[in-house]
């Protein structure tokens, strides 16, 4: 059974794929969070800005197998179906993705990617894999095709993921009231180390999903 906040169709926002067409099913739950505002404090993660909590957003539920759930992300699809792309997302999907998903997606003819915090080990048949590393946990999954690392963390920075195999480097600058002076801080560390590249979160800046 999958527990899944919410299906919708959107552009990606971020990253090496900001722009492209892709439903995005977002997993409830996460290891790091409960999702309710009076554990954040003592949450492993204290900036997350996503809804994950329960299965009750838009097309939203419970699916009691690969199958009906792929059908579900299916219907939410408009384009050709050469061109299929579908971000796992949460909360923290890999509480919940399995193989039975991911061959029953590419049986479809979707590419996957998957955002995680990198604390479980990603299959590599997932064809598009992002971390996003948080501070003070354990990372297991230490390569990929994008690191997105959230700038600034108090107790992780670029030099702790300099050992890291992904072929794209993402600094985010961090959303909330010090959005600017983290953007201007990123922007500064991509100049003087351009193997990093800048993120932003562009779905917020022209207001979709």
């Amino acid at each position: 059974m999958y527990q899944v906040k919410e299906i919708f169709l959107t552009l990606q926002g971020e990253g090496a794929h900001a722009g492209r067409t892709a439903v995005f099913c977002r997993f409830s739950g996460c290891n790091l969070w409960s999702g309710r505002e009076q554990d954040r404090d003592s949450a492993g993660c204290s900036f997350c800005d996503t809804d994950f909590i329960g299965a009750d957003g838009p097309d939203g539920g419970s699916f009691a197998g690969a199958e009906i759930l792929t059908a579900a992300i299916l219907a939410q699809w408009q384009g050709s179906s050469e061109h299929r792309f579908v971000v796992l997302t949460g909360g923290e999907p890999m509480l919940q993705v399995d193989e039975a998903l991911i061959s029953t997606l590419h049986h479809h003819g979707f590419e996957i990617a998957i955002e995680t915090n990198g604390t479980f080990e990603v299959p590599r048949s997932i064809d598009w894999i992002c971390v996003s590393p948080k501070a003070g946990t354990e990372l297991v999954q230490r390569s990929g095709d994008e690191l997105k690392l959230v700038y600034p963390q108090a107790d992780l920075g670029p030099s702790d993921v300099a050992g890291f195999e992904f072929r794209f480097r993402y600094l985010q600058p961090m959303d909330g009231p010090d959005l600017i002076a983290n953007t201007a801080g990123a922007v500064a560390f991509c100049r003087s180390n351009p193997h990093w590249r800048l993120s932003l979160q562009t779905h917020k800046l022209i207001g979709i999903p």
